[in-house]
Parts: structure tokens; sequence; C-alpha cells
């Protein structure tokens, strides 16, 4: 198969391996840390959490990077990438020790809240510094397969973190502080492996010498309205960036849901919940995993737009036949749908960005792009706070989530003929 003979191309550039193990070791870690705080928050015994709950905890994480984003991406197109996933791990390792310093000295909840946010913070500069940096080690032609590989690698990275935590907050120590421990071991890793890259590598590509924060603060406002005056002018990235957005909203309504289920729907206790959770998070992974293997070839023959619509088809017809029913079976298979339609998406929607914008203005790009996931994520929290039952069963999350996928498939099978699998252009 000729995706298999590419795929063997990009393993055997050494920039890319480097480049990948970086990403895996940093994306297992926050598996990590995301599960122990999951645990910590939803799932403590003495926590009696609620949709709103949940919905505040991820807006407190979350929100104010859609003030950080921009500057972020200010300074990814100033900074050299390589130092940011070098000082970015090893802050991030820091900080991590101290959220379990606040764990296991039970401290205020707004203490704690500060630090993770902290780590989420410092998360928002490496992820779109991964994502920018891409297209520094990898061709044109074979960039869409590593767009298949490389964030879709991270995110399975990811649920074998969560898994990896699942396993030693249940068998081995009863503990949020040791697991969040764990992935302060693994943001180290990842900083020591980047230290295999050179600087000048990843970029980005500039003349003068790295600037002084101070002064990248300053042209701050002037950079982020030439950012979005670039994505403006790029329809396809725009047009990818929306639908994706939309997507993303409907993913983490239902993940408020699951949730929820998990806690009180489907389990009399806490290990039962968390087990439960772990499956729901496997299944999603492994959605993750499919969409890898069939993205390449599917956006190769239907163009990236439709391939997208696609996506979004399933998502709409299956989501509400395997949802409405409320009971683990059918919405474990409804998680490896949703993985399936949700990674395929976003495989096709990095690429369109990747390959409209110019390099220069990559960072701030994904930055917004970053910015937009988190609105969108904790949007829907805060509607499932209003419209979830204490169990977490509502038809209404189900039925609206599946017509949002519907209009999203409608308009990108109307954008269709703005697309053609061989452009890697505008």
């Amino acid at each position: 198969m000729p995706v298999v003979g590419d795929l063997r191309v990009l393993l055997r550039l050494r920039s890319f391996r480097r480049l990948l193990a970086v990403r895996l070791l940093s994306q297992s870690a926050d598996g990590v840390y995301q599960v122990a705080l999951a645990s910590y928050v939803v799932f403590s015994p003495e926590k009696q959490a609620s949709a709103a709950a949940i919905a505040s905890a991820m807006a407190v994480l979350l929100l104010p990077y859609s003030l950080v984003g921009p500057f972020a991406g200010v300074l990814l197109d100033r900074w050299p990438r390589r130092q940011v996933f070098l000082y970015g791990n090893v802050l991030r390792a820091a900080l991590a020790c101290c959220t379990a310093l606040l764990i296991l000295g039970s401290a205020p909840e707004w203490l704690f809240y500060t630090s993770a946010l902290c780590v989420t913070g410092v998360n928002r500069f490496v992820l779109a510094g991964l994502s920018a940096a891409l297209p520094r080690v990898v061709d044109k032609e074979r960039l869409i397969l590593a767009n298949s590989l490389s964030p879709t690698a991270g995110t399975l990275a990811a649920t074998a973190g969560g898994g990896l935590a699942f396993v030693v907050r249940l068998l081995i120590a009863d503990s949020d502080a040791a697991v969040v421990l764990l992935g302060a071991a693994l943001y180290l890793a990842s900083a020591l492996t980047s230290l295999s890259l050179a600087i000048p590598l990843l970029g980005p590509d500039r003349d003068e010498r790295q600037v002084r924060l101070g002064a990248a603060l300053a042209i701050t406002a002037r950079g982020l309205a030439e950012g979005l005056r670039h994505l403006t002018e790029r329809r396809h990235a725009a047009r990818a960036l929306a639908a994706m957005t939309v997507m993303r909203f409907c993913y983490g309504a239902l993940t408020v849901m699951v949730l929820m289920l998990c806690r009180y729907a489907w389990s009399e206790g806490d290990p039962g919940g968390l087990a439960l959770l772990g499956l729901a998070v496997s299944a999603s992974g492994a959605g993750f995993f499919v969409a890898a293997v069939v993205t390449p070839w599917m956006a190769g023959r239907l163009g990236r737009f439709r391939w997208m619509a696609a996506c979004a088809t399933i998502a709409a017809i299956l989501e509400p036949a395997l949802g409405l029913w409320f009971v683990p079976a059918p919405m474990l298979v409804a998680a490896f749908v949703l993985g399936l339609a949700t990674q395929g998406a976003k495989i096709a929607t990095d690429t369109v960005v990747q390959t409209s914008v110019d390099d220069v203005f990559r960072g701030r790009i994904f930055s917004l792009y970053d910015v937009l996931f988190n609105v969108a994520f904790v949007g829907a929290a805060a509607i499932c706070a209003a419209l979830l039952p204490p169990d977490g069963r509502s038809a209404p999350v189900v039925i609206g989530a599946a017509a949002l996928y519907a209009a999203v498939a409608v308009l990108l099978f109307r954008w269709r003929g703005t697309d053609s699998a061989p452009r890697t252009g505008r």
C-alpha cells in the first residue's frame, strides 16, 4: 500500500522521529495529569460533583487561555520552538509537583486550580509549537500523512497516559498526588528528549534575533490583527476551523454528559465510575487510531472537506442511535464513533491550516485554533450545566449534538467544490 510506504519514509526521517517522541512523551503526561484532575474534581468521595461544578472547573482551567492564546501565538512566532519544548516541559514538571503537594496538603480549591491552570497554560505553547514545527521536518507531499500520524499518535499517547493513570489510581496507589507525580516525570522526559533537536531546525524563519518578552508583548495587538487578517484571506483555513469548532462543541457537551453518567448513573462507587470512564477513554482512543489509519486514504480519495463532511455525517447518524439508550455498552460504541469522526476531521483541518497559511503566521493561527477549541469546549460544558439532570441522562443534549453535526456536514458538503485531494495550497 502507498500509505504504508510513505509511513516508512516518515519514520526514517530522524528529525520527524525526534519531534514525534517529544509529542508522545508530552501528551502522555497530559493524559496522566488530566485523569488525576478528573479523579480529584469529579470522583473524590468527599465531593458531590454536579454538571455546574464540572463546567466551572473547565472554565477555570480553559477560559483564561482565550486571552493567553493569541499572546502565545505572537511569542511562538518569535521564540525558538525547540526552546519552547525544553523550558515549557521543565516548567510543567515543576508545576505538576506543586499540584501534588497541594493535593496532599488539602489546600483550598482556588490554590489547586491556580496550579492546574498554570500547567494547562504552558500546554498551549507546547501543542501549538508542535503543530507549527511539523512542516519543518516533513516535505509537503507527505504532510497530510504526517498530520494523521503525529497529532493522532499524540492523542493516543494521551489516551495511553490516561489508561496508565487509571491503573495507578485503581491498582497501585489510591492517590491522585501519586498520579500527578507520574505526569511530572513524563513532562521531564519530554524536555530531555527535545535536546536531541537542533534549535534552528524547528524555526520560525526570522531574520532578527529573539526579541525580549516586553517587546513581544508590546506588539501583540498588531501581531494578532495581522494573524486574523491572514486567516480571513485563507478561505479554506477559516472554513475548516469553523467546522472543527462546532464539532469540538458537540464533543465537549457529550464529554460532560459521560462524566456525569459515570459518576452517578452507571456506578454506585468511585472505583466503578473511574473504571467506566477509563473504558470510555479507551474506546475514544481506539477511534482516534482508526482515524489515523483511514484518513490519509479517505482524504486522498474524497478531498479534505468531503472527508470532514463524511465524519460529521457519521457522528450525526450514529451518535443519537447509540447515545439515547443511556447505557454503558452502546455509549462506549458511541465514544469510538465520536473519536473516529472528531480525529478524522481534525487531521484534515490541521492539514488545511498548515498548507494554507504562511510559516511566519503558523504560531498565531494555531494558537487561535487552540482558543476556539477551549471556548467551544467550555461553552458546551456551560450549556450542559443548565440542561443535564443530576444523573447525566439528557435526550436534548444528545439530539442537539446530532443536529449540530448534521448542520456541519451540510455546510462542508456545500464547500466540497472548493477543495480537491491533490491541492495543497489555497
